[in-house]
């Protein structure tokens, strides 16, 4: 079924012009039904990418230019080859064409046939002598299939206190984690929460996913006493001072209720890394930071820049004096001397925290984790941080990206996420994207994409208008795919994809030929082609990771038990009568605990407790994942000590307290990492997995 289409619906030389530019005109919020996209959203999009379709002259102009732009153009200005074949492009090429390949590794030639796995860069000559330039990106064709089966456990590293914490998780934290679950439990990973760079100034918005920088972490996460510097201040009595100021901000959370506080933890350590950073460093640490200097080069100054900048000048760029708008202009390089102490100490935070990030990956896998830590990219940046400023290039001015309107959001979505450009991606050779993906792979034992669609196309929305006035952009897929190969390949990393809600067909397909797994989720996995019902678990996909929930969902004891309807009916979220919300959970528990009965997974605690009982019930849930070909199980870790609370609650802002809750006990105590360590609970649910590999 086609929707009527809108009153300004875009005219046939708009429709032409748009998809020349990958723009959509219209899309299928299901498989039955197509609906138009506004020309105003189309013009503004068009704008934003800019192309001039103001007025149907200037529509008439810009298509007449693009078409002979293509018509005359010998080559795109980014190809991609698979395994060392060479772009099926090339073959279009006019007979007698010349080529001269400049291979990343520093090799000319003539070629393009076996080429080493790199960015190259290409000129063709045509006999009538036009030529071209491009990148050529030459990846592996697919990343390998995992070794053997593992299990996991899924955290939001700020939720995972322990005894030495300032108030939230830190990286001495994940480490002991990796260090402990390697060696006791068996785990083959641990998933953390996006840990990229915040906004800062108070309040911070506490979300991971909306973050200033995605290629650099945020030094809130550092564990202050593990920098080697500690042990030298000239000032060992304020350090002594803020440790104990922060016993008291993780004695709030941890005995009195206090929800986490990201700024209070910031304002500690920041005064604590500014004693830890006046310590000269000695000659072997000095020679390490040089060498990190050295290999993150500009994107690392201006990093450092912007947040010196926005110490002086607030942190949305967009409000500071005209001339440090422009992160090369004259006026910013002399900012920039001006604050050089500024800049080497946010230089130095990047470091320290890149360093520790470094040793937890290494101490899962010293603890036998055949993947080790699972760091998350967020699908954007916020439009006043650091990579929108220090970017903006790649960046279209005037769009958010967010999600249509939908079946269970009838208003869409505007997430506030400036999408990058697909034409200046394809010019640069996909050189941000490349960079950010290097960055994270330093790390990375794998890497989660959030919202791996955006890699084939986003969801543009113009500033000043509802979710509802966007349409659809696309990226050039195999280009976005070959260089998250390349450089996944190169670290010896997995990819996982959160694939999760409206997925375009052939996206999963596409993910899978290249070795990117997909995220499968219990309570979705149904038969939506069939009866509707529960999924068997030999029918599960196998190149996944399957878990019971994530952290946009209710855990699995409030799935079980019907809390999570209670929550949200609390919150005034509901948009149906409370009882038939209830009633349409509980009936599709009861499906899945049918099943689960009917497998003979429904055994455990024993007791007849409704603890005990629940208990045993999320054991069957994990029972049943084992059973799927799923070569990676993900245990949320909260479920593992009955934890009731979502750590994030869609379609919240304050009624909630979105990510600032700390993993707690069925009754609502907060579990410290230590507490975690001990716990039967936790210890019952992972003997239930430790035969993943079998």
């Amino acid at each position: 079924m086609t929707a009527p289409r809108p009153a300004d619906a875009p005219s046939e030389d708009l429709s032409r012009l748009a998809a020349l530019h990958g723009v959509a005109t219209s899309y299928s919020p299901s498989p039955d039904r197509t609906v138009a996209a506004s020309a105003t959203a189309v013009t503004l999009t068009l704008a934003a990418l800019g192309v001039d379709a103001s007025t149907p002259g200037a529509v008439r102009a810009a298509l007449a230019a693009r078409e002979r732009e293509q018509a005359e153009r010998l080559l795109p200005p980014t190809l991609v080859g698979w395994g060392g074949s060479p772009p099926a492009a090339l073959a279009a090429l006019p007979e007698g064409s010349r080529l001269r390949i400049e291979t990343e590794q520093g090799e000319t030639r003539a070629s393009a046939e076996q080429l080493p796995p790199g960015v190259h860069r290409l000129t063709a000559t045509a006999p009538d002598g036009r030529t071209a330039d491009a990148h050529l990106i030459i990846a592996p064709p697919r990343l390998p299939t995992p070794t053997g089966r593992s299990y996991g456990l899924l955290v939001q590293l700020y939720s995972l206190l322990s005894r030495r914490s300032w108030g939230m998780g830190d990286l001495g934290d994940l480490a002991e984690l990796a260090g402990w679950a390697g060696r006791s439990l068996g785990v083959g990973f641990v998933q953390v929460n996006p840990l990229h760079a915040a906004v800062p100034g108070a309040p911070t918005d506490p979300s991971p996913y909306r973050p200033s920088s995605r290629r650099f972490p945020d030094p809130v996460h550092l564990r202050v006493e593990d920098v080697p510097e500690a042990a030298y201040t000239e000032d060992p009595e304020r350090l002594r001072a803020l440790l104990e100021r922060s016993g008291r901000l993780r004695a709030a959370v941890l005995e009195k209720g206090a929800l986490i506080d990201r700024d209070a933890v910031w304002e500690l350590k920041r005064e604590a890394l500014e004693l830890l950073c006046a310590v000269p460093l000695g000659p072997g640490r000095r020679a390490a930071y040089c060498d990190f200097l050295a290999e993150q080069g500009q994107a690392l100054e201006d990093h450092a820049t912007w947040c010196a900048l926005a110490e002086v000048h607030g942190s949305d760029w967009h409000r500071w004096p005209t001339g440090l708008r422009d992160p090369r202009s004259a006026d910013t390089t002399r900012a920039r001397n001006g604050l050089m102490d500024r800049v080497d100490f946010w230089s130095r935070l990047a470091w320290l925290t890149d360093t520790q990030l470094t040793a937890a990956q290494r101490a899962g896998r010293e603890a036998g984790m055949p993947v080790g830590i699972v760091h998350d990219l967020a699908v954007g940046v916020h439009p006043g941080g650091a990579d929108a400023w220090a970017q903006q290039e790649y960046f279209a001015a005037g769009m958010s990206v967010g999600a249509p309107p939908d079946a269970f959001n009838a208003r869409g979505q505007d997430w506030g996420l400036p999408p990058w450009r697909p034409d200046r991606l394809a010019e640069s050779g996909y050189a941000p994207f490349r960079e950010l993906l290097r960055a994270l792979f330093r790390y990375a034992g794998a890497l989660r994409i959030d919202h791996v669609m955006g890699l084939f196309r986003l969801w543009w929305v113009p500033q000043g208008h509802p979710p509802t006035q966007g349409t659809y952009v696309r990226y050039d897929a195999e280009a976005m795919l070959a260089v998250l190969v390349l450089e996944a390949s190169r670290a010896g990393a997995l990819v996982i994809g959160e694939d999760l809600g409206t997925v375009e067909p052939g996206v999963r397909e596409a993910l899978r030929e290249r070795g990117v797994l997909g995220t499968s989720v219990l309570w979705f996995e149904r038969d939506w082609d069939g009866d509707g019902r529960p999924l068997p678990p030999e029918s599960w996909r196998a190149d996944c990771l399957a878990t019971a929930t994530t952290h946009d969902l209710p855990s699995t004891a409030a799935r079980l038990t019907g809390e999570h309807v209670e929550l949200r009916d609390s919150l005034g979220l509901l948009t149906r009568p409370l009882a038939e919300e209830r009633a349409e959970a509980a009936a599709d528990t009861a499906e899945w605990l049918s099943l689960l009965s009917e497998l003979g997974l429904l055994h455990g605690t024993g007791g007849g407790t409704d603890t005990s009982s629940e208990e045993a019930e999320i054991q069957a849930v994990h029972r049943f994942l084992l059973r799927t070909p799923a070569r990676m199980v993900g245990v949320w870790l909260p479920d593992g000590v009955g934890d009731r609370r979502p750590q994030n609650l869609p379609g919240t802002w304050d009624q909630y307290p979105n990510w600032r809750l700390p993993i707690a006990d069925a009754q609502g105590r907060p579990v410290t990492l230590e507490d975690l360590a001990a716990s039967p609970r936790l210890h019952a649910l992972t003997e239930v997995l430790r035969d993943v590999g079998t």
